[in-house]
């Protein structure tokens, strides 16, 4: 049975994508969090076809994960992320530089049967007020051979006045800690699930190795049944293919992170364009599935 698109729009605060009636996620565009917590929009919850739920909102050991979001935890001397910073000096601690991306506009919201798009402008303040980053953001839904595949395009422009070095943990002196891009949280139970390569399924050794794509399947609690994430890189991003923040064995995560192990130096006035796709599906994936999905997320990404 053919299953339509929809919207919901909570004018001012989210958008909710709909698979006829089933929701298959929030986006909270215009966010509240606390300060500590880098407030920036977020999508959660986000669910399979059958309504299996695949992300979680601030767990109690990261309060600052938000399911699926845009986040950079070392922009220059700012977090752009949540929580605490690390320094090669004194580890993880709480400062004063905790900034938020801050909805301003919506530019486009269409809607059709197959095709679900919200584009919007923000602006990126630090937490002392000085506007350094415009952002230009598109999220765009369709349905999929099996599942569905939600686009990810930003265009950043730096208008700081000065250059800023983008990087993250690892290029702050904590070794194969290189998060900081698109940023995926599992669900509680998702510990211990499987992580999906081109190289081969596996664990946490995949971390900070390079792959077009990676992914993350695990068996959901209650309902018996399983659920498989890809997250492909564009060709033409940054980086590409860019190293991978992955986690299993503590709580589940995926993350492309093209300012793993080097910093990216991001001029005055330049604008930084990245795209991703993100495929959701029902059922456990093996590594012909896993490839199977991640063509499927590619070519999501070549009809924009």
């Amino acid at each position: 049975m053919t299953q339509n698109l929809g919207c919901n729009h909570a004018v001012g605060r989210s958008i909710q994508v709909t698979a006829g009636d089933a929701e298959l996620f929030t986006y909270v565009y215009k966010a509240t969090d606390p300060q500590y917590e880098s407030p920036r929009p977020y999508f959660h919850p986000i669910r399979t076809l059958t309504g299996d739920l695949i992300s979680v909102y601030r767990p109690w050991d990261h309060l600052w994960h938000k399911g699926l979001a845009w986040s950079l935890p070392h922009f220059g001397h700012d977090n752009f992320w949540g929580g605490p910073t690390f320094t090669k000096e004194n580890g993880y601690k709480p400062l004063d530089n905790n900034g938020s991306q801050d909805h301003d506009r919506v530019d486009a919201l269409d809607v059709s049967d197959d095709l679900v798009r919200f584009a919007h402008h923000l602006s990126w303040h630090t937490q002392a007020g000085a506007h350094v980053v415009d952002e230009s953001r598109t999220v765009t839904t369709r349905l999929a051979d099996d599942g569905w595949v939600l686009v990810f395009e930003t265009a950043m422009t730096n208008v700081s006045g000065a250059t800023v070095q983008i990087g993250s943990p690892t290029t702050a002196g904590r070794p194969n800690a290189g998060y900081g891009g698109l940023f995926w949280r599992g669900p509680r139970e998702f510990t211990n699930g499987t992580i999906l390569a081109p190289q081969g399924k596996g664990g946490d050794e995949l971390r900070g190795q390079r792959a077009p794509w990676m992914g993350f399947t695990s068996r959901q609690d209650e309902t018996d049944t399983a659920s498989t994430i890809i997250v492909a890189d564009a060709g033409d991003n940054v980086r590409h293919p860019p190293e991978w923040f992955v986690r299993s064995e503590d709580f589940a995560a995926v993350c492309p992170a093209p300012f793993f192990s080097e910093e990216l130096a991001f001029t005055a006035g330049e604008t930084l364009r990245l795209r991703y796709a993100v495929l959701v599906a029902d059922g456990l994936s093996d590594d012909q599935r896993a490839k199977t999905l991640a063509a499927q997320a590619q070519k999501a990404l070549a009809a924009g």
